[in-house]
């Protein structure tokens, strides 16, 4: 193997040197950036649609979205846990290695997103009917949704690169290209919805149609990029049979990727029996819930960012065996996120009105409810986001169990246990208080988990 491609010392995106706080910023930065422009997608997008197709189209995407999570969060585990391989792989010095993972996960995962398109296709009407969605919103929820599958092979090549170069050190070319998609998805939404000229309207069809060929062309135009400028996790030659999964590495990838994508599963089901129960309150607080939704996406954005360069930042810490940093490294990460969620919650609470009837018009009689329900709900996601930071630290060095415990608990015990004992009390408003609840007992368990499970003896 050649020398450049072994050995421990400086090379481009390595996060193991200088100022954790100021590297840890300017990693996190453009992560931060393009989840905000994917958020303002969905945000723009939902503008469209609620204007031009009404309130019942709005709410169709808001329960179709929550599907797609769900989908999505199958295969995005597979994706963390190759992206903690590569990172160590680059902490150590050996990119042969990191290739070789980065390989497994992309031939693995869009292989699987296919099989997956294809079953969500068929089985989009039992999902939606499952989640009691309103009768007046299933045929514009199942429309959008199966179009929406048809993006899903491309949308999840895009997120394994970009996973794979951030855990390589590199969380800026990531970005660029979600920017170039964000444009194109804003840019065909009122043309797709409404029609111009030649093109038909094809209604909120229209709309996830968009986003197919958005996605489409962001993964062409970053397959080209990464052979263009020699990015170190081009695959040339014989390392092409790496796109075949080996055995060992795609052992490492489900072992560790089915726990961490259970994660996002028990989010994502809580967030579907949630939005069940708002169902039944009525269209007007599914509306109201829906713009919440909206909101309270770019309220997780920091953690997420934030949780995201941590583990890279760890990984590849481990990889260098600096263990002395890994502390710092976490409370750096847990500083940034108070002061950035904290911030933006403050904005967002003092903005709520002008920012709710983006989504729900003026005169709409869901906009009081949704500010009641920012007002009792909201600021949890600064816990939230110290919950997701300790657990990227325990990601980065293959410790997956212990935060899927802690999720679970906090979902269904916590959450939904809550809600059910106090609904026949406080009525809707248990549904809202359930999310602050659900908070406190994960950032609870959080800290008792990274402090006493013994995860750090292991990569000693």
């Amino acid at each position: 193997m050649a020398a450049s491609e072994r050995g421990p010392g400086k090379h481009r995106g390595d996060l193991t040197r200088g100022p954790i706080m100021g590297t840890l910023l300017r990693f996190s930065a453009p992560t931060l950036a393009a989840n905000v422009l994917q958020s303002l997608n969905g945000t723009v997008n939902a503008i469209w649609v609620g204007r031009m197709l009404g309130g019942s189209a709005l709410a169709a995407t808001a329960n179709a979205n929550v599907v797609m999570f769900l989908v999505f969060a199958a295969t995005f585990g597979f994706g963390m846990a190759a992206t903690v391989k590569v990172g160590q792989a680059f902490g150590a010095g050996n990119i042969d290695a990191a290739r070789r993972t980065f390989g497994t996960a992309l031939g693995f995962c869009v292989a699987l997103s296919l099989l997956v398109a294809v079953l969500g296709w068929f089985g989009a009407p039992w999902l939606l009917h499952a989640m009691s969605t309103p009768p007046q919103v299933l045929a514009f929820a199942l429309a959008y949704l199966r179009v929406v599958f048809m993006a899903m092979p491309a949308q999840m090549a895009t997120v394994i690169v970009g996973m794979g170069l951030r855990g390589a050190g590199d969380s800026t070319t990531p970005l660029r290209f979600m920017i170039l998609s964000v444009a194109l998805d804003v840019g065909l939404n009122p043309i797709l919805i409404g029609g111009l000229g030649p093109i038909p309207a094809l209604g909120i069809a229209g709309s996830a149609l968009a986003t197919t060929i958005a996605a489409m062309i962001a993964m062409l135009a970053l397959g080209l990029d990464l052979y263009a400028r020699n990015l170190p996790l081009r695959l040339r030659g014989k390392e092409l049979r790496y796109l075949i999964p080996h055995p060992a590495e795609l052992r490492y990838i489900v072992t560790k990727g089915l726990p961490m994508g259970a994660q996002m599963l028990l989010v994502s089901m809580a967030g579907i029996i949630m939005i069940g129960l708002v169902n039944r309150e009525g269209a007007v607080a599914g509306a109201a819930y829906g713009a919440s939704l909206q909101v309270w996406t770019y309220l997780q954005m920091p953690a997420m960012a934030i949780s995201a360069a941590v583990s890279a930042m760890a990984a590849q810490t481990i990889g260098a065996r600096l263990f002395d940093r890994l502390g710092a490294i976490t409370r750096a990460g847990i500083t940034l996120n108070l002061a950035m969620t904290g911030v933006m919650t403050l904005l967002l609470l003092t903005f709520d009105r002008p920012v709710l009837q983006l989504f729900l018009g003026a005169h709409s009689p869901a906009v009081d409810l949704a500010r009641h329900i920012q007002f009792l709900a909201s600021w949890s996601y600064a816990l939230f986001g110290v919950t997701i930071v300790l657990f990227g630290t325990m990601r980065a060095a293959g410790t997956v169990l212990p935060p899927l415990i802690v999720l679970g608990i906090a979902m269904y015990p916590g959450r939904l246990g809550f809600y059910a004992l106090a609904h026949p009390v406080l009525g809707m408003d248990a549904i809202w208080l359930s999310f602050p609840v659900g908070s406190i007992i994960a950032v609870a368990l959080a800290i008792v988990s990274y402090r006493y499970t013994g995860w750090r003896k292991r990569i000693l």
